[in-house]
């Protein structure tokens, strides 16, 4: 009688885990995973907040001037051999990877060499990549200050001569969703597959 009795609570005992694993389960499925982003995860930080720059068409930009949009905000500077025109031309094809809704795309260029990249040569640069996209001028005192803002780094190298100098900069992005709420940092060389994969998520 008593292997009758523990056979019965074995199954009790078998029945009821059954039950709470399922449970477990079915609550699980009731909550969205968590985005599997490819760059790095920062929403919520409390920095790269706000740009308050001109353009290259003498207008202060605001982040909230591009809601709606995904917002890429990169600095560099319209001399720079490699990494700049790379990033440029790898937002340029994550437009079109994007398709119907690669106009939610707004890319932002910041100098971190404003004494050369005049507004008319920051034209030029940005709208040989797109047309759509905008490059943003700090004065010399707005420079410092905006750097520390998004945590990025530059520096001044001499060269040979006074205006043969180049830059050294922080070669990642920061993306912004719809909201303006910044949420990615992108670290350079991601390509472009990678970012249109991440921008398809905060788009959803």
């Amino acid at each position: 009688m008593s292997k009758v009795v523990n056979a019965s609570r074995r199954l009790t005992l078998s029945l009821t885990l059954s039950a709470v694993a399922a449970s477990v389960l079915g609550l699980a499925g009731c909550f969205e995973p968590k985005a599997a982003f490819k760059g790095v995860d920062i929403t919520g930080a409390d920095y790269a907040k706000e740009l308050n720059l001109p353009d290259q068409n003498a207008q202060v930009r605001k982040i909230k001037d591009f809601s709606g949009k995904l917002v890429v905000v990169f600095f560099g500077y319209t001399q720079c051999p490699d990494v700049c025109p790379t990033t440029m031309q790898e937002l340029a094809e994550v437009k079109r990877l994007l398709g119907a809704n690669g106009d939610k795309l707004q890319a932002v260029f910041v100098t971190v060499d404003p004494e050369r990249d005049t507004t008319e040569l920051l034209k030029a640069y940005v709208e040989n990549f797109d047309a759509s996209f905008v490059a943003l001028r700090p004065t010399p005192e707005q420079l410092p200050l905006i750097a520390k803002e998004f945590k990025i780094y530059f520096k001044r190298v001499e060269g040979k001569t006074p205006t043969s100098y180049t830059m050294d900069h922080s070669a990642g992005s920061y993306t912004f969703d719809t909201q303006g709420k910044v949420r990615l940092f992108n670290r350079y060389g991601m390509g472009p597959e990678a970012l249109a994969h991440d921008f398809k998520l905060l788009l959803k």
